[in-house]
């Protein structure tokens, strides 16, 4: 099953997205399902997980969604997640260093949301 998927503790979860609320779910959902866009926070409560548990799964699973967001407010975990990240995904999965732009909410939500990757034949 493919999903968008959203990580927070917090915010609302974006229309058309699936929430994770901590690391557990989240590993959880990338585990069972095919991840198209994946939107991760850093801080996840006092004393819980953070979003660098989930890329380190994703990194040692090799279970990368084909498009990364990172819209935490933790500059010290964006960076930390971002560097893990872009130093082990992939060329063909796209990683923002940023939350989603409000179009690619929109297109989200509306259905219309297309991975654009170029050759189309690098995504599994």
């Amino acid at each position: 099953m493919m999903i968008d998927l959203y990580m927070d503790d917090a915010r609302p979860c974006p229309k058309g997205f699936v929430l994770a609320k901590d690391a557990a779910e989240c590993v959880e959902l990338l585990k069972e399902c095919d991840v198209r866009v994946l939107s991760l926070d850093y801080d996840l409560g006092w004393n819980m997980p953070t979003g660098m548990e989930v890329v380190r799964y994703i990194v040692a699973e090799r279970r990368f969604p084909s498009v990364i967001y990172l819209h935490t407010s933790s500059a010290a975990g964006r960076l930390q997640m971002y560097q893990t990240l872009y130093a082990n995904k992939p060329g063909h999965v796209r990683l923002y260093n940023y939350p989603m732009p409000d179009d690619v909410l929109r297109q989200i939500a509306d259905g219309k949301f297309k991975v654009e990757n170029g050759h189309g034949t690098e995504l599994q």
